[in-house]
């Protein structure tokens, strides 16, 4: 890793938050502002879903050296989106009725003053996620809290797993698997190496992720200057 990755200063990193969020299409420019102290990245100002709330968040985590982000955006709904915690509740429902990775039969869904909870069992992490992420689309929504718990019904052993996700990662055009390292410790994933690019690092994390039985994943690969 050369001195430069390592040096990067907390404005530095600033404006790499701030150049993804400008990059990220669903967010207009100079929308919200970035603050960043030790490697903490505080977002702030108002936007008017949680879609967006939700997508400044992912593209602070996307920047390489953040170490937390802090969401302090306001969701600020026009009056035009407001809705009562019943139909915000059923709109839900039928949003994951109809999402063909999650079934609702599984999930309890909790509204209250616009902001849902979401609770449960699913056997697959990228369901967990399918979830939130439909439910984060919904124009009325203020926030999400995701209580879905991971059950896989399906345990391979450490080594299974691990040669599942290399042969996953073969298998794609844009991960580099020969440099990517990984280990398996009970129910999570450790990667580490080195990849070309941050696609090839997000891909190798969104593999992991769809492993079954997992319910974390610790990236740590870094992306070669």
């Amino acid at each position: 890793m050369s001195a430069q990755s390592v040096t990067r200063t907390d404005r530095d990193i600033q404006n790499d938050v701030l150049d993804e969020l400008s990059w990220e299409p669903r967010i207009q420019p100079n929308e919200i502002g970035v603050s960043v102290t030790e490697g903490v990245v505080t977002l702030a100002g108002w936007v008017e879903n949680y879609a967006k709330k939700w997508a400044a968040e992912r593209a602070a985590h996307r920047v390489n050296r953040v170490r937390a982000v802090a969401n302090d955006i306001e969701v600020r709904l026009p009056a035009s989106a407001e809705r009562s915690d019943t139909e915000i509740a059923t709109a839900v429902t039928e949003t994951l009725e109809w999402d063909a990775f999650v079934s609702i039969r599984e999930l309890d869904v909790t509204v209250s003053h616009g902001w849902v909870t979401l609770r449960g069992e699913v056997e697959w992490e990228h369901q967990k996620r399918a979830a939130e992420r439909a439910v984060c689309q919904l124009t009325a929504v203020r926030g999400v809290s995701n209580g879905i718990f991971v059950r896989p019904g399906d345990r391979p052993t450490p080594d299974d797993l691990t040669q599942r996700i290399k042969d996953a990662l073969t298998r794609t055009a844009e991960a580099d698997a020969e440099h990517i390292d990984i280990q398996v410790r009970d129910d999570v994933i450790m990667l580490s190496g080195t990849v070309r690019s941050w696609l090839e690092r997000e891909v190798a994390e969104r593999i992991a992720w769809s492993a079954p039985g997992i319910v974390d994943v610790h990236n740590h690969i870094t992306v070669r200057l």
